[in-house]
């Protein structure tokens, strides 16, 4: 899981008024979780690291608002994760995402287990400012065990790489700009035809309703779902990361 601040860590940097540890090499992100303190993302992944897609982990460092996933700890650093300012900005970085994609959570299986969901309650989005796209690309079922939708897809790459770590590469990010979709990368395409397997890791890493497991869709009922009643910063990191 993410990595803790060992004791000896003496360079520290203020966030939110507070001193926090740091070892050289930690980001801003992974130095404020290691302290116990939250700050909004959904690409990074405390397996998979640092990847600066969703950019919802903003924060304000010495005067310019910069992805903390992706800015280094520097002693004497300056930062600010909460402020009326910086809720505005991931808002509208959550209602883009909604418009890109078809994210309709009342009829989605994962609604109340969805990080992106999660978020947008948190940050009192209530709509989309933005024309949705409503892709419609092809959802692919011929996997025995799983389905892809890559309608509901946020790009965050979080399948791909766990696909990498496990040596397999089922999955990978095809297209530029608009186009930008969730790939199988078998020859003919189909997720059924690549390695992956419903125990990798990489079949249960998706935040969102894009990669899913047959069979079980709606078990759980509402109201006893992950994100129900607890925003993501009131979790643990065993109950926030599938």
């Amino acid at each position: 899981m993410r990595p803790t601040t060992p004791p000896f860590a003496s360079e520290t940097f203020t966030l939110d008024e507070e001193s926090i540890p740091f070892v050289p090499g930690q980001t801003v992100l992974e130095a404020a979780l290691a302290a116990g303190r939250y700050i909004p993302h959904l690409c990074w992944h405390p397996e998979m690291g640092n990847h600066g897609s969703c950019r919802l982990c903003v924060v304000e460092a010495n005067g310019r608002i910069q992805a903390s996933c992706a800015l280094p700890a520097q002693p004497g650093l300056q930062v600010v994760s909460k402020s009326e300012t910086l809720t505005r900005v991931r808002r509208t970085l959550l209602e883009m995402l909604f418009a890109e994609g078809n994210h309709f959570c009342p009829g989605c299986e994962k609604s109340g287990d969805c990080l992106l969901q999660a978020l947008a309650y948190a940050h009192g989005m209530t709509a989309s400012h933005f024309d949705p796209f409503y892709p419609q690309r092809r959802i692919d079922a011929s996997h025995p065990d799983l389905w892809l939708d890559p309608n509901r897809c946020i790009l965050c790459g979080l399948c791909v790489r766990a696909s990498l770590a496990e040596g397999k590469e089922a999955l990978v990010i095809g297209g530029r700009g608009i186009a930008s979709r969730l790939l199988a990368t078998s020859a003919s395409g189909r997720l059924g035809d690549t390695a992956l397997a419903a125990t990798d890791r990489a079949a249960r890493i998706c935040p969102v309703g894009a990669l899913n497991f047959k069979a079980v869709g709606f078990t759980t009922p509402i109201g006893k779902r992950r994100f129900d009643h607890r925003p993501p910063e009131a979790m643990s990191d065993k109950e926030r990361y599938t």
